[in-house]
């Protein structure tokens, strides 16, 4: 693959921090945005190839000019990897309608508002490559994480818009679904709500000490995700969405054949609905 410029959102940790330094190794130069200075400070220290840049997603009337700034000095973007997010866990009732506004407002509106600041300079440059990173929780659900995937499944959703819009102009959209792998997506980096109703304790507890346990365990490698990713901006046909882990393909392809167990079960109300 000839060099590219990356754009890489939350490059400090996890899949960001593993896609960072996989491209640079490789040869791309690589931007990697980072919100605060001590984890710019970091970043350099671990990756000093890697060029970082302030910017918290959730401050969307910034972004335009960050990207505008990143091109005017590094040269035109050819690959977004949108990969700033966390995760929440709560149960639904306990959880407060804050935390899910503050979840969305990182997982979907700064994601959206990063592609929108690249859209128009792909689509003038007939060229270009959005990696949106969703997750298995795009796809399929679990109790105690409502809000997470509520994020995951808009944003999924988003992307196979932003592809059919973007797709004429040469620009791919892929999202990129991983299953459990070893961040700290469920360690130092996930907002856990306080429990406070006992009814949900059989249900939720052994779900949460479970993830706990887990944790950094996980079988899923950051490093492989990472092969994965830029064999995929490789692509002249990229999937509209990339299944990563084994876990991701049995749960995704196990809630796809349940989908089409219901919809065959419940056909005859689908259709005696026709005037």
């Amino acid at each position: 693959m000839p060099p590219k410029t990356f754009f890489i959102t939350g490059a400090n940790s996890g899949f960001g921090f593993a896609i960072a330094a996989a491209a640079s190794r490789q040869g791309h130069k690589v931007i990697g945005t980072v919100r605060s200075e001590r984890s710019q400070a970091t970043l350099e220290e671990r990756l000093p190839a890697v060029r970082s840049v302030l910017c918290d997603v959730t401050e969307f009337d910034r972004i335009a000019d960050v990207v505008r700034q990143t091109e005017d000095y590094h040269g035109p973007v050819d690959v977004l990897i949108n990969n700033a997010g966390y995760g929440h866990e709560g149960i639904l009732e306990e959880s407060p309608l804050e935390e899910m506004r503050r979840q969305f407002d990182v997982n979907v509106f700064g994601a959206v508002a990063v592609a929108k600041a690249f859209l128009p300079r792909f689509r003038e440059r007939r060229s270009g490559f959005i990696v949106n990173v969703t997750s298995m929780g795009g796809l399929i659900t679990m109790p105690g994480i409502a809000y997470y995937c509520g994020s995951k499944f808009a944003l999924q959703g988003i992307s196979e818009v932003m592809r059919a819009e973007m797709a004429p102009f040469g620009v791919h959209v892929t999202a990129l679904c991983p299953g459990s792998f070893r961040t700290d997506w469920a360690g130092r980096s996930m907002v856990r709500t306080e429990r406070s109703i006992p009814d949900y304790d059989a249900l939720f507890d052994p779900i949460r000490a479970a993830r706990q346990a887990k944790s950094g365990k996980q079988l899923g490698d950051p490093d492989k995700l990472a092969a994965a990713v830029l064999d995929l901006v490789e692509s002249d046909n990229p999937p509209p969405q990339l299944l990563l882990g084994s876990d991701a393909l049995k749960l995704v392809s196990e809630r796809i054949e349940r989908l089409k167990q219901e919809i065959e079960a419940w056909k005859f109300v689908a259709v005696a609905t026709d005037g």
